[in-house]
């Protein structure tokens, strides 16, 4: 699986770089790393949402915050390996 967060300037703001550390987390936590992909991507096309934005396989998933994130993280990315 290919995990891709968005760190260009709109995601930059809209905190990228704590999903990314989320994300790590996570991945450790589950015990997963060795089973996802993680990068950095510019920007997805999608700035007007109303957080980061992540593609997952091809897919993007926009608006990804730290409230919504564990969510994001289980039926993405858990329930998809």
């Amino acid at each position: 699986m290919k995990v891709e967060i968005c760190l260009g300037s709109s995601c930059h703001v809209k905190g990228s770089q704590e999903i990314l550390s989320m994300l790590r987390n996570a991945l450790k936590e589950n015990n997963i790393e060795n089973k996802v992909e993680l990068a950095g991507t510019t920007c997805l096309g999608k700035c007007n949402s109303g957080g980061v934005n992540m593609r997952i396989n091809n897919n993007i998933v926009t608006g990804v915050t730290e409230v919504n994130f564990n969510e994001i993280f289980n039926t993405q990315i858990l329930n998809a390996l």
